[in-house]
């Protein structure tokens, strides 16, 4: 490093190994993700992090309109009446509920709180408009901003304002609702395994764990690479208890009054912390190309010699057209500056092109991934490109399972469990009694909370890991975000 020439932009990066929280925060301020704003615990989502959103967005929209559903938009104000009617779901969130009390100089007769989750503003809407079995199902989704007064934030992972987007939907049958909440647990778990390249577990959540006012709530889980889970999306089966709180009634087929069956649904920015904390590295940010907001970045070498722009241009234009994300840095920079910062932005493919490359018809790519340098030929670009591009999105997740399966250990008493979570932090898989008692114990002991209770189940042994009692389940645990 002590040649200038070979200055890096990244050593202002901490190491991973060194403060991982430190990293992270490097890595959303330097790759220019957010910024901090002058409102506690609210974040600026800066263009190149908005491009990503925007990316996950479209995705997201496209299989919500494939399996029925319609965007909707509800106020973003809650009156306090309306949030009282259903007592779990007011108690789970109670403390994070932040409370308008005055419109101009008036006070309010009633407050109003900003929305932390729309679950009351929908079940009043559909209490107005469903009647009968020939209105449901209600398939509605809604992409907004919540707000949870959260006293420890972080950019992505927990702010007091966040994106998401919240589904919320009405069935004539418990049968209907139970589908529809494991369909979009699927769409969730494709989409990040697909499109995010993140491995996920599917499961159910606890009773202690589940969604305030759900039947049952459940979950995928990723994991980290300092061995704490994300909960990355979750998919609730409410039956009819908000139905019955709120009066959504519809006349059957045979004219007897029914209450509807919901479920709602829900993924947000935190999303963009999963991809940095999985796929990011000691170089700054990582992207799946699938989510990249640049694809191929084009650098031209020696680009003040005769031709060397126009081929690059060229070569913008022919990637372009055939659907690549691509962008051209013709900035006075120099070559390595640029490579540092398109690394540190965790562009997939760097594409140089200099004179000797178009003597010989070529260009070269390097991938964010293994850095490999591949020699292409420019006949067969295109092509060539593409092919990287998936094998990139292909690695990512490869490199991510193989983190997680190394990272994933089992315990069979709490001797052992205590010993893996502050030795070596991952998933535990653990056998469980079922009783909150037990759950309760191994979080004051080790600070690890049940992930969940995975659909594919496995017998690890035929005793609670905390009070040798016999097993109900066997549960993943972990610290987490």
């Amino acid at each position: 490093m002590s040649n200038n020439k070979d200055k890096k932009m990244v050593e202002a990066i901490t190491s991973m190994d060194v403060d991982f929280a430190q990293w992270y925060t490097d890595i959303v301020k330097k790759a220019d993700l957010v910024d901090y704003s002058s409102v506690r615990g609210c974040m600026i989502i800066r263009p190149y992090g908005y491009a990503i959103w925007e990316n996950i967005q479209k995705t997201l929209d496209e299989k919500f309109k494939e399996t029925g559903h319609e965007n909707v938009y509800m106020p973003m104000f809650i009156p306090e009446s309306l949030l009282q009617k259903e007592k779990d779901h007011v108690e789970g969130f109670a403390p994070e509920v932040a409370w308008v009390t005055h419109g101009g100089q008036e006070e309010l007769t009633e407050r109003l709180c900003v929305r932390p989750t729309s679950e009351t503003l929908f079940c009043d809407h559909y209490a107005n408009i469903v009647q009968s079995y020939r209105d449901l199902p209600k398939l509605y989704n809604q992409w907004c901003s919540v707000v949870r007064w959260e006293k420890t934030t972080r950019p992505f992972l927990r702010t007091v304002e966040f994106l998401w987007q919240e589904g919320h939907t009405a069935h004539a049958t418990a049968e209907e609702a139970q589908e529809e909440t494991i369909r979009m647990l699927n769409v969730y778990a494709d989409f990040c395994e697909n499109v995010l390249a993140i491995p996920v577990i599917k499961g159910q959540k606890t009773e202690k764990e589940k969604f305030a006012g759900a039947k049952a709530t459940y979950t995928i889980e990723s994991l980290m690479h300092d061995g704490k889970a994300l909960q990355s999306g979750t998919s609730h089966n409410f039956g009819d208890g908000f139905a019955r709180a709120f009066g959504i009634q519809y006349t059957d087929k045979n004219n007897q009054l029914q209450y509807v069956h919901q479920t709602s649904w829900g993924v947000s920015t935190r999303l963009i912390g999963g991809i940095i904390m999985v796929h990011g590295d000691d170089n700054g940010l990582v992207l799946p190309p699938k989510v990249a907001p640049i694809q191929v970045i084009v650098i031209p070498v020696s680009q003040h010699k005769e031709g060397v722009l126009e081929k690059a241009y060229a070569i913008r234009d022919r990637l372009a057209a055939s659907g690549i994300r691509v962008k051209i840095d013709d900035s006075d920079k120099m070559p390595g500056w640029k490579y540092s910062e398109y690394e540190m932005k965790g562009v997939p493919v760097r594409l140089e092109i200099g004179p000797k490359d178009i003597e010989k018809n070529q260009a070269v790519l390097v991938t964010r991934v293994s850095r490999e340098k591949l020699f292409i030929s420019l006949d067969e670009l295109e092509a060539k490109v593409s092919e990287t591009l998936d094998k990139v999105q292909k690695d990512l997740y490869n490199k991510a399972l193989e983190m997680r399966n190394k990272k994933t250990y089992t315990a069979v008493n709490l001797e052992e469990f205590e010993k893996i979570i502050k030795e070596t932090p991952g998933f535990i898989k653990a056998m469980w009694c079922g009783e909150r008692g037990c759950e309760d114990l191994i979080k004051e002991k080790t600070a690890a909370t049940a992930r969940c209770i995975p659909f594919e189940q496995e017998k690890i042994s035929d005793k609670c890991v905390c009070c040798g009692k016999e097993a109900k389940h066997m549960v993943y645990w972990a610290k987490a975000y």
